[in-house]
């Protein structure tokens, strides 16, 4: 008998990577099944026509080519990633009665949309830098935000981005899940995976915590020290119209960075305990498909610069009048 129990005890360990996931989602809410899949399928391409717009205009228009832009392009590509990464693999678990995904297809799934969203977390605080650039030290601004700083600026957002996500991902998908191959989730995620693993996993949550407080919280603190300085230089600003252009500018920045850090503060830097059974879903729906859909409009509807450009672009190519 001992015998026995230990090989009953060693096989789910030898299965501790499944084939494949099972992703309940909603699934003791199928109601929401239907609405939801209706929502994703409107919002992705909304999503993909308004940051590949955003590119477009931005490459395209020799007016739109400044750092600002340059990093908007940035933005954009990131959220066209970060929203392919997860929408068609719920759109098609939402549409058919298979709730899955391959383990490699879950590995893949995982390393972009932590890849992507490190990224845009310091990608925010570069902009607002630039921002700050612009707004206080403007006849300093071409000579500090030149071309070469703004690529070693958004190289070393992406590379730092790829080796943080790339090293964390690489020993979360380590962890031995003994057999279970159950995620209570929409999809693949790093916090989802370390919950679902078995035996001693405090370090790796501990580890999770730490690395996200400062991932989350040094940004936000340059974006919030960044922004400070702005708002004490736009109070300076003795023209109404400088003052209008400056706070048109700013705005629209602290928009997508309230949309963004919101969702991730609430779920990464609260405990565990605090955390209700759906709300990761919720929040994941929220960072990754909503924020990246209603981006590139509060860029474009907020700004005057961008709506010329993409006015010329469709009137250049369709002859709109």
């Amino acid at each position: 008998m001992p015998t026995v129990n230990k090989l009953n005890t060693i096989a789910p360990m030898n299965e501790s990577h499944p084939e494949e996931f099972i992703l309940l989602g909603f699934a003791d809410r199928p109601w929401l099944q239907l609405p939801l899949f209706t929502v994703l399928l409107i919002t992705y391409p909304m999503a993909l026509v308004g940051n590949i717009a955003i590119i477009l205009v931005s490459s395209l228009d020799p007016r739109l080519h400044s750092p600002m832009y340059f990093f908007l392009t940035n933005l954009s590509f990131l959220d066209m990633c970060y929203t392919t990464s997860i929408v068609p693999q719920m759109l098609f678990n939402l549409g058919t009665s298979k709730k899955t995904i391959s383990y490699v297809g879950c590995a893949i799934q995982l390393y972009i949309f932590t890849i992507m969203g490190i990224t845009e977390c310091l990608l925010l605080a570069v902009m607002s830098f630039d921002r700050y650039v612009a707004i206080c030290r403007p006849l300093h601004y071409t000579l500090i935000m030149n071309r070469r700083v703004c690529i070693l600026l958004a190289s070393i957002v992406w590379l730092s981005g790829i080796t943080y996500a790339v090293s964390e991902v690489t020993v979360t998908l380590q962890l031995p899940l003994c057999g279970v191959n159950t995620l209570d989730h929409l999809l693949c995620e790093i916090p989802v995976l370390i919950k679902t693993a078995c035996g001693d996993k405090g370090a790796n949550e501990l580890t999770l915590f730490v690395v996200c407080i400062f991932i989350i919280a040094v940004p936000l603190c340059l974006i919030l020290a960044s922004y400070a300085s702005i708002g004490h230089a736009i109070f300076k600003i003795k023209s109404s119209e400088g003052r209008k252009k400056a706070i048109g500018t700013c705005s629209s920045h602290l928009i997508v960075v309230f949309l963004f850090y919101g969702p991730g503060i609430s779920l990464y830097i609260q405990s565990s305990s605090s955390i209700s059974r759906d709300q990761p879903k919720f929040m994941a729906l929220f960072y990754g498909v909503v924020t990246p859909t209603i981006n590139p409009f509060i860029y474009t509807l907020r700004n005057k610069d961008v709506k010329g450009a993409l006015r010329n672009l469709m009137n250049s190519n369709f002859n709109f009048k």
